[in-house]
């Protein structure tokens, strides 16, 4: 007996964004069409300019579609008021971008616990969480210090913290190791990946870096607003080859020599 497929987290069909009229008139998506499945860490790459953050942010209800459908785990998106994105959004999704967007007054454990405060959580009990999150990416001796006494990369992680720490049903992550040497890039990328396969959630990153595609379960190509091919990871190898344009491979992102990885139970 054939087993029954899982319905996608989420679908797009004919998926269109537009901004500006007239002359002006650019089209970001012309007619997107993907399946994104719970459990897997997709990876979305192409060249600049080709739509990737406008389709993430599209997906994560950012912004509105111009055209097509989209469902993400069962509700229609496009019909969806702003007023329940922004509820949907609260309640399903984490955030992970290439700016870190940090509020320069609070400490790095008061950043992280913001989205339990917005859900309403008790001030204590969200700063044990956001405490234990931040011990997760490594950063559990630098709780109380202020955005500008850390470093890129260790702001980066309590970007990351943040985004995790309200167990989101969807994570999208525009550039996340952008700013973090390999040892903290591979630890991250461990833990994006195991957030998915163990929540069986859904993990959308828009990348540029060729290290971290042994890390997605699927990867979609995109280019001119179209997504033009979805790998799975049989063809990992092969895609970080046609990225590296044929020249010798960036070394792999090894793992770290401590304890930097996934800790959460």
């Amino acid at each position: 007996m054939t087993p029954t497929r899982k319905p996608p987290a989420i679908q797009c069909r004919g998926l269109t964004k537009e901004f500006g009229s007239g002359a002006a008139r650019v089209r970001a998506l012309r007619g997107v069409d993907l399946d994104v499945m719970s459990g897997e860490l997709t990876l979305l790459v192409g060249p600049s300019g080709c739509g990737k953050t406008t389709l993430l942010s599209v997906m994560a209800g950012i912004l509105n579609a111009t055209g097509g459908t989209l469902h993400v785990f069962g509700e229609d998106m496009t019909a969806m008021s702003d007023a329940a994105k922004v509820r949907f959004r609260a309640d399903y999704i984490g955030f992970i971008f290439q700016q870190f967007n940090l509020l320069p007054t609070l400490t790095a454990a008061e950043n992280a616990m913001v989205p339990l405060l917005i859900a309403g959580q008790p001030r204590r009990a969200a700063m044990e969480k956001a405490r234990a999150m931040l011990a997760a990416v490594g950063l559990g001796e630098r709780a109380d210090a202020m955005p500008w006494q850390l470093s890129g990369g260790q702001q980066q992680r309590v970007a990351i913290a943040r985004a995790l720490v309200h167990e989101p049903r969807l994570l999208v992550c525009d550039e996340p190791t952008s700013a973090l040497d390999a040892t903290t890039g591979h630890a991250v990328m461990e833990l994006l990946r195991s957030t998915a396969l163990e929540r069986d959630r859904v993990v959308l990153v828009v990348t540029h870096d060729a290290r971290v595609m042994e890390f997605g379960d699927r990867i979609a190509h995109m280019e001119d607003g179209h997504i033009t091919k979805v790998e799975t990871r049989e063809g990992v190898e092969e895609q970080i080859e046609k990225m590296d344009g044929g020249a010798a491979l960036p070394a792999p992102l090894q793992p770290p020599a401590g304890s930097l990885g996934p800790q959460r139970k």
